[in-house]
């Protein structure tokens, strides 16, 4: 006998679901407030606990908040839960803007090295080239850090300082998300190494181009892998 499987998904679950359908489409945005507990009713065609499970759901998830008297609110982007499988992902918006800012920022502070590096920064950020297939994203973290710190700009450092976490956040999830691909593994390490013999040889409009070749290849990667899901 050929018997379609009867579901044992919770009412609740789809409610949620259909909820992250509509934040990912932009039905719902970023800091907006969602549908009042009735309305959400009656547009899924669902009971009030159904609803109000889906929300307790989805704020575990960190995708919405809870202010009391208020109502319930869609969280904004964090981009410590960009690689994060257990968490809403974000939109292609939301990774064009973060590398928006990566290359603004990130490929400055290359130029700049270029022009003020020494030869112990230069063996700071060859050593995190070559032992990135090792250590994968500690190397990745310190080769961008070791950048930084190269161009002598000390309110550069502080502020790559001030942005660490976040930075070490993405590296780790992102590392864990390429790992199973070598090939992708090998092109960032050739990458890096481009940027370090460009900082090296102090060209900085080509470690300025670089950089960017090297941010826009790791955007796409994550472009990718979000029509994938």
């Amino acid at each position: 006998m050929n018997v379609k499987k009867i579901s044992t998904k919770k009412v609740s679950e789809s409610v949620a679901e259909e909820i992250e359908k509509m934040i990912e489409s932009g039905t719902f945005r970023a800091g907006e407030k969602l549908p009042s507990v009735r309305e959400l009713c009656d547009l899924f065609d669902v009971g009030r606990s159904s609803v109000r499970d889906a929300i307790t759901t989805l704020k575990g998830k960190g995708t919405v908040y809870v202010k009391q008297g208020e109502g319930t609110f869609v969280c904004k982007f964090d981009s410590t839960k960009l690689f994060n499988p257990h968490l809403l992902l974000p939109s292609s918006r939301d990774i064009r803007e973060l590398f928006q800012a990566r290359k603004i920022v990130e490929a400055g502070i290359a130029e700049m090295a270029a022009l003020n590096r020494s030869e112990k920064d230069l063996q700071l950020i060859k050593e995190s080239v070559s032992n990135q297939l090792v250590n994968g994203w500690e190397s990745d973290y310190h080769f961008h850090m070791a950048i930084a710190k190269a161009t002598g700009n000390q309110i550069m450092i502080q502020f790559m300082q001030f942005i660490s976490t976040t930075t070490k956040k993405a590296m780790i999830d992102f590392h864990h998300y390429i790992q199973k691909n070598e090939s992708t593994v090998k092109t960032i390490v050739k990458q890096h190494a481009q940027i370090y013999e460009s900082i090296k040889r102090r060209e900085p409009k080509k470690a300025n181009q670089m950089m960017i070749e090297h941010l826009n290849f790791v955007e796409e990667l994550l472009q990718n892998s979000v029509w994938q899901q």
